[in-house]
């Protein structure tokens, strides 16, 4: 099972209300497709051998008889697929009937579990028919010609793949305050299936469908919903096929209601284990583990899609909304800060830049917020040897727009005396040529702020932090970093969103400071025009915030990363282009742990931050050479 992706399907078929040998036809059909597209696990709905509008059929012997001589059918006809196959159908059991889904594989039963939850209120009258099977632990009984565990609590796990692992509920059981699901991934379940009849009426569908979804991410799990169609009984009812699959709160696939086909996603198992381990509330229960084998093999992620930018939405409506809660909370924590301080003035470095100008915009938020003058708002521009009129023009332009203070400091005949005094030839373009500048402007914000009693607004992000792409004690330092949390490709979206929502002239500024290339101007320009573009330098912020996400989001290991960054960049960028970004990633991402040791205060908005007061704490010195390793060998 290569990096934890294992494939499974949700099956709706087209059924005949009491005919078991059509029923077991159609199942096995399904299943055998399924099979054939690399399905491991494939679920069908409840009672589906022999549907679930009987009604006092249920009370006949012949029915019950024919269930079982079709679940024998499917058993045999299933037993070369190599998956798992689940179906649901009644059983007697020591006089009294249970609503059951029967777990094969390989030929063979691997355990029945009795639904718990029986609903007997509006159309549901299963207290009829069936017994509940709560508080039912496996006893072993003999079914089919073997000895197969009858009961609930059953964690099915693969001895071949140890973290493909599933529990077994059934449609109303997930209804319920106390869902059996609870006890099963506590118990080690990482997937949970459920085998459901749900009847179709106005508004049913998306309350289903939240709460297939939330109980995935409540459960740190992955769950698959089976769900009746066509060819129940109408009488009363119509059923949807409404089959869902989600994980860890995100739904993967969902069928169309009314629609009779099989639903497939690819699970992601090692995120599951990860997420579980790195929740320290998420406890452990003990539960019947029933071991299987199966060689799963790899999974061809054909199902799977890896957004380009996990941290922007790509819906309009909700990236929109997104950018206007990351703006309030990075304005209001800046907000708190100035209050706490008695701050008179906030002083931002504006280069005309992307960061910077996002810097920006939280603070005017944020000085709007509190009822004070923009005026306090000190925008220094600070040219140098590598500014051009561009970036310098649109700081200008900034500064007049939202109608705050802009001073223009020149260093360049400082950043001269400092490289005199400690004999930096300014022909020799090195690392000290560029850092010097950076300091140099940070010993400016850093004294008017002291001189105007106010503090300094840091303009750094997350990918630059993640890179280690800012001047130690230049740049990298400030007094409270607004930006710390929010990636590049993310900065963008909240720029260009500010943009879409003022007056044209301060609109049309936005949109060249999103079309200027990003780059710290240390190096003299060509022609005017910028000479040293950053992702030239370290690579397309695209990738590294990819890779970003997925090593600290969910700890993807370099191998996994590269797997589905190529799936996803398909086009873009070819393997060999990823591989060289991606162990520049990790050189500098291990290398640069000493500057995101220091860092100052700032506000998190997101699920990941490299705060080393917060979720990222890892010595300077730690070693890349088992993660370089497998970037080598890829």
């Amino acid at each position: 099972m290569q990096d934890g992706f294992v494939k499974i399907a949700a099956a709706t078929p087209d059924l005949r209300v009491a005919d078991c040998v059509y029923n077991a036809a159609a199942i096995v059909a399904k299943a055998t497709e399924a099979a054939a597209r690399g399905a491991k696990l494939i679920v069908f709905p409840e009672l589906c051998l022999t549907g679930y509008t009987c009604g006092d059929l249920f009370l006949q012997q012949t029915l019950l008889d024919g269930a079982l001589d079709a679940l024998r059918t499917v058993r045999d006809e299933t037993a070369a697929l190599g998956a798992v196959v689940v179906v649901g159908l009644p059983l007697r059991r020591h006089s009294k009937l249970y609503n059951v889904a029967a777990v094969l594989c390989g030929g063979g039963l691997l355990g029945l579990v009795p639904k718990h939850a029986l609903p007997n209120y509006a159309e549901f009258y299963e207290q009829r028919h069936f017994t509940s099977g709560a508080g039912l632990e496996p006893t072993p009984i003999d079914l089919l010609g073997q000895t197969v565990l009858f009961g609930g609590a059953q964690v099915f796990t693969c001895a071949d793949a140890p973290l493909f692992t599933f529990g077994v509920e059934i449609c109303e059981d997930l209804w319920v305050p106390t869902p059996p699901s609870v006890e099963l991934a506590q118990g080690g379940a990482h997937i949970i299936v459920n085998l459901s009849a749900s009847d179709e009426i106005i508004g049913k569908a998306a309350y289903r469908r939240d709460l297939v979804r939330q109980q995935s991410g409540r459960l740190l799990c992955a769950y698959l919903y089976a769900d009746a169609g066509f060819g129940e009984s109408t009488q009363d009812l119509v059923f949807a096929g409404h089959d869902l699959i989600a994980e860890n709160g995100a739904l993967l696939a969902e069928s169309r209601l009314f629609a009779h086909d099989i639903l497939y996603a690819d699970i992601d198992l090692q995120r599951l284990a990860h997420e579980r381990q790195r929740m320290g509330t998420f406890t452990t229960a003990p539960a019947w583990e029933m071991p299987f084998r199966l060689p799963v093999g790899d999974c061809d992620l054909a199902d799977r899609r890896f957004p380009r930018t996990p941290f922007v939405p790509a819906d309009p409506a909700l990236r929109d909304a997104r950018c206007e809660e990351i703006l309030t909370l990075q304005a209001t924590g800046l907000a708190t800060r100035l209050r706490h301080t008695r701050a008179k003035t906030a002083v931002i470095g504006l280069s005309g830049g992307l960061d910077s100008t996002l810097a920006l915009i939280v603070t005017v938020h944020a000085f709007d917020l509190l009822g004070l003058a923009r005026e306090g708002i000190l925008a220094v521009t600070m040219p140098c040897f590598g500014t051009t009129a561009r970036t310098k023009g649109n700081a200008e332009q900034l500064a007049e727009a939202y109608g705050v203070t802009l001073q223009t400091v020149d260093i360049k005949a400082a950043v001269d005396q400092h490289f005199a005094d400690i004999g930096q030839d300014k022909a020799d373009l090195s690392v000290t040529f560029e850092n010097g500048q950076a300091r140099m402007r940070t010993l400016v914000l850093m004294d008017l702020a002291n001189k105007t009693g106010g503090m300094v607004i840091g303009t750094g992000d997350l990918s630059e932090l993640a890179l280690g792409w800012a001047t130690y004690n230049g740049d990298h330092m400030s007094m409270y970093g607004v930006n710390a949390s929010i990636p590049k490709t993310l900065v963008r979206y909240l720029v260009a969103y500010e943009a879409a929502r003022t007056p044209d002239a301060l609109a049309a500024v936005l949109r060249d400071v999103l079309d200027t290339p990003v780059s710290p101007e240390l190096l003299p320009p060509k022609d005017g025009a910028i000479s040293q573009k950053t992702e030239d330098l370290v690579g397309p912020y695209e990738l590294h915030d990819f890779f970003l996400y997925y090593m600290l989001r969910f700890g993807y290991p370099p191998r996994k990363i590269y797997r589905i960054a190529c799936l996803t960049f398909a086009g873009a960028y070819d393997a060999a282009t990823i591989k060289r970004w991606l162990t520049t990633f990790l050189r500098r991402f291990f290398s640069q742990q000493f500057k995101r040791s220091c860092l100052p205060d700032g506000p998190k908005v997101g699920t990941i931050t490299l705060s080393p007061r917060g979720d990222w704490r890892m010595p300077s010195d730690a070693c890349a050479a088992l993660w370089l390793a497998q970037a080598d060998a890829l």
